[in-house]
Formats: structure tokens, C-alpha cells, sequence
């Protein structure tokens, strides 16, 4: 292994060993969070309204709260743990190793998206144990949750790095992030709605996002596949630029 290798590996590891280090916390409490949207969800609503276009409601929200699971994870991984390590200064002597940028950036955003991938994973284990969810599209599915997943480990990425205190990452996730994906259709479908609402929910990229995870497991989508995909590819490609120049720059990330 080369010296590069070992270098990415142990700043990944070192991310990994971070959210192991509270998994009650990290891994425990998102897991409770969607246990409880399953069982409230599925049990008040899913008794009231029955299918939607076809689909059992409890199946059909369930896509959405995986991708939930994985995106809020990812962004509040990286978020915290660029800003926690701004604050202890320990990122100025890792801007300084011969560790590149890219190395830097790769490995700070693969933390945020394992955490996510995790607790995703442990998200489709429980809900498989109370209903049947089927896996439609698998070659959609899995570019999908991977897209996503990258996409958000670099939006933390970018917040963590512009963020001056713990408040600027709340106020991110909190009026910005968690709006967005609960506004994007997780528990409804937009079709559904009256206008305007139903129209202004297309300009919100989570909706497109949620399309693309729910068309892998359950074969529906709103929008267009093959054309979610290519702009979602395109997006996160843009911020992981947007975030290699920030690292190059050291913007706001040197004392």
C-alpha cells in the first residue's frame, strides 16, 4: 500500500471511528426516528388513506424515509465534523500534511456518506421486517442512493465550511435542509396537491431525488428518470468542485 493509500485510509477510519464512538446517537436515534414514522404514519394514515397510485401508503413512504435517512445523515456528519475540527484546530495541521486536497475532501465526505449509507441500511432492515418492500429497478436504485448519498456528504461538507458556529449548521439543516426533503414528498404525493403547491413542489431538487429512490424500489416515479439522474449527477459533481476549491484555498479552514 502506498503512502497515499495508507494517508486516505486513516483519515477515513478516523472519520468512521468519530460517529462509531456514539452510536446511540449517531446510528441508535435515527433508527427510533423512522421505527416511529413507519408505525405513526402506517398505522394513522395508512388505515385512513389505503394506496397511493396502487401502492400500499406504508410501502409507498418508505423509499422517501430511506433516502431521508441517508441524506440527513450524511449532511450532519460532515457538517459537524468539519466545524468541530475548526474549532479544535486540528484541520490546520491536516491542510498542512502532504495529504492533497482531494484526499482531504474525499475522505471527510466518505464519513458523512457511510454514516448515511449505514443507517439507510439499517432503515430498509427495519421496515423489511414489517412490511414486504419490493426492489423494481436495482440498476436505478443503487446510482440513485449513491448520488444522493454524495450529495449531501458534500452540501455538509460545504455548510461545515462556511459555518462559524454550531447555530450556522442547525439553522442549515433545520430551515433549510429538513423543510426541503419533508416539502419534496417523503409522506404524500405531489400529484395529489392543489396549485399552487403542486406546482411550486417541482422546483424543489429533494422531490426529484425522492422520485428517483421510490422508481428502484417500487417502479413509480412523477418525474422523469433518466433525466433526474443526469441533473442529480451533474449537481453533485458542481458542489464536490465548489468544495475542492474551498480545500484548495483553505477558505475559511486556516487559522
Amino acid at each position: 500500500m502506498s503512502a497515499a493509500q495508507i494517508r486516505f485510509f486513516s483519515l477515513v477510519r478516523r472519520e468512521v471511528n468519530r460517529f462509531f464512538k456514539i452510536k446511540r446517537q449517531t446510528l441508535g436515534a435515527p433508527l427510533l426516528e423512522t421505527f416511529l414514522y413507519i408505525s405513526v404514519f402506517g398505522a394513522a394514515l395508512g388505515s385512513r388513506i389505503d394506496e397511493l397510485h396502487g401502492i400500499d401508503y406504508v410501502v409507498f413512504i418508505i423509499p422517501g424515509l430511506i433516502m431521508m435517512a441517508w441524506a440527513i445523515n450524511a449532511f450532519a456528519n460532515n457538517s459537524s465534523s468539519i466545524l468541530q475540527q475548526k474549532f479544535q484546530r486540528a484541520i490546520d495541521d491536516q491542510l498542512s500534511s502532504p495529504a492533497s486536497p482531494m484526499e482531504l475532501l474525499v475522505a471527510f465526505s466518505l464519513g458523512g456518506f457511510l454514516r448515511g449509507m449505514i443507517v439507510a441500511i439499517l432503515t430498509f432492515s427495519a421496515a423489511s421486517v414489517l412490511v414486504d418492500i419490493p426492489v423494481e429497478h436495482v440498476l436505478v436504485l443503487l446510482p440513485a442512493l449513491f448520488l444522493v448519498g454524495f450529495f449531501f456528504a458534500q452540501l455538509g461538507v460545504l455548510v461545515g465550511v462556511r459555518a462559524e458556529q454550531f447555530d450556522d449548521v442547525s439553522f442549515a439543516q433545520t430551515f433549510v435542509l429538513q423543510p426541503l426533503i419533508f416539502l419534496g414528498g417523503v409522506f404524500y404525493s405531489a400529484a395529489l396537491l392543489p396549485e399552487p403547491f403542486q406546482t411550486l413542489t417541482h422546483f424543489n431538487p429533494v422531490y426529484y431525488m425522492i422520485g428517483l429512490v421510490r422508481y428502484g424500489f417500487l417502479g413509480y416515479s412523477e418525474a422523469n428518470v433518466a433525466l433526474s439522474l443526469s441533473v442529480l449527477a451533474a449537481a453533485t459533481l458542481a458542489l464536490l468542485a465548489v468544495n475542492l476549491q474551498l480545500f484548495a484555498k483553505g477558505y475559511r479552514l486556516r487559522a
